[in-house]
Parts: structure tokens; sequence; C-alpha cells
């Protein structure tokens, strides 16, 4: 008999085992920024509604991911995302997902749509408890998290955090537009952290990069920084169908595609009117 590996065998599939969503074990560094106001605005493609405050979430984490019972895969992964709401659910809209490792890429961006690239990752934690985490694509290390691992924070915490994103797939004939519908999705993270410790002296650099301008939602103020070792569970669900116009601007992100972008103007570059 032969093997044929390029076909799935269906009943063997459906028969094997199935989880509601992925385990992994995480360590990480977590992170909140404010930017401009109107910049976390403008970001954001339609339904989404922007958040009472200008916040940015940033992570970084070595992830266990435990994909099936015989096989787990060790990466490094950023996720970038904009506080935001859709009707009454808060959550953050992903704007970047840089990552290690083609078969994660791949499957987070078909499956949930997640903006996913695959880029060079470095972390370290120092015997000092200096801690450093680096994400680099083209050769330019566009993201870099530094600190200080403090005394613990809290003791455990366990929550679960929604992330946005759309499921789309360009229009194959290149102008413009999608083939089939665009989805608005939500991720489902399910944190439990065994140990939350704060991070001293935290620093959040973004760097010039025309291919992942993180730069160009500039950090104003971290408002929180903290180290997070525990466990994941990761899942997602479609929420509606949204027109592509909404979309196809702000599609640009999960592409290396080089644009000169938008203008937005800020009230903070206004000048002071005579009384």
């Amino acid at each position: 008999m032969a093997k044929l590996r390029y076909v799935r065998n269906m009943e063997r599939q459906k028969a094997g085992s199935r989880s509601s969503g992925m385990k992994n074990v995480v360590q990480s560094i977590r992170a909140v920024y404010e930017t401009d106001p109107e910049i976390a605005t403008a970001v954001l493609p339609r339904p989404l509604v922007p958040a009472s405050e200008p916040r940015i979430f940033v992570q970084f984490a070595n992830v266990t991911m435990h994909i099936k019972k015989d096989k787990v895969l060790t990466v490094g992964a950023a996720t970038v995302g904009v506080a935001c709401t859709y009707e009454t659910r808060p959550g953050y809209y992903v704007l970047a997902m840089p990552m290690e490792g083609e078969f994660v890429v791949i499957g987070g961006r078909e499956k949930f749509g997640e903006p996913k690239k695959i880029a060079k990752t470095e972390f370290n934690l120092g015997t000092d408890h200096h801690v450093n985490a680096k994400v680099s694509r083209h050769g330019i290390t566009f993201l870099e998290l530094d600190g200080t691992v403090g005394e613990p924070s809290d003791s455990k915490r366990a929550f679960v955090e929604h992330f946005f994103c759309y499921k789309a797939l360009p229009a194959i004939d290149g102008a413009g537009g999608f083939d089939g519908e665009v989805f608005l999705t939500q991720l489902n993270w399910e944190r439990n952290y065994d140990r939350i410790r704060r991070i001293d002296g935290g620093q959040i650099i973004l760097r010039e990069s025309m291919f992942d301008p993180l730069i160009d939602v500039p950090v104003r103020r971290i408002v929180s920084m903290e180290f997070a070792e525990g466990a994941s569970v990761t899942s997602g669900e479609i929420l509606r169908t949204v027109p592509g116009e909404w979309l196809e601007p702000f599609l640009v992100q999960r592409y290396d595609d080089p644009t000169r972008g938008t203008d937005i103007a800020l009230a903070s570059e206004s000048e002071p009117q005579d009384a």
C-alpha cells in the first residue's frame, strides 16, 4: 500500500481528540503605553471604536505551544494592539504580530486573520534581573523592550483578554477589494499567570522601519510594565462580516509594502491661540 501525505485521512482526524483551544506556557513582558489620541483613532478600522484613553498594548513572549499531544513548539512572539471596543466588548485591535516560525505565522493568518509576520526575536533575562527583548525584520530592530524585573506585584492572576482581527482574502486580479467576505474576528486569550513581577526603569523603544512603522504610533507615556509567567489558552470566533472598503486602507499593515501613509493632524502640535 502506498502512502500519500498530501491528503489527510479525515476519518482518523475526526476520531482523534481535539481541544477547544491551544494550550501555551508563556514567559512574557507586558506593557501599556499612551500615544496621541488622534493616531489611536485613525489606525482603527470600522466598526471598532477607540477606547476612552489612547492606550497601546505591547507584549513580548517566549511561548511554548502545545499544538497537539505529540507536537510542542517554542517561539518568540510579539503583539501590539490598540485599545478599542466592539459594541460593548473591550479589547485591542491587533496592529502588529511579528514572531518566529513559518508554521505559526501561516496558521494564525489563515485561521484567525492575525497580521502575523516572520521575524527574528531575542530574549534575555540576566542573573541581575535585567530583561531585554528585541524584534527585528529586514535587519532592523524596530521594537525593543528593556528594564529590570522587580519584586512580585501580585501572586497569581487569571483573566481573559480579547483581541480583534480581520480575516480576508485580497482580490486575485490585483485591482483592490477582496475575494469573498471579510470577517471581523475576536481572539480569546485565557491567562493563568503563576507569577507577576513589576519591571522597574522600563523602556519601550521604537525604531524607524519602512516595513514595520510602529514608530508612527509614538510612546508618550508608559502606563505599566510587568513580567508575567504562567499558562495561556488561545481560541477565536467570528463576530460578523464587514464591508471590504472598511478594511482595505488598513490592509497594508500585514504586508511588506512601504507606503507614504496618511497625514494626521495632532492637537498637541496646534499653536496656542491669542486670547
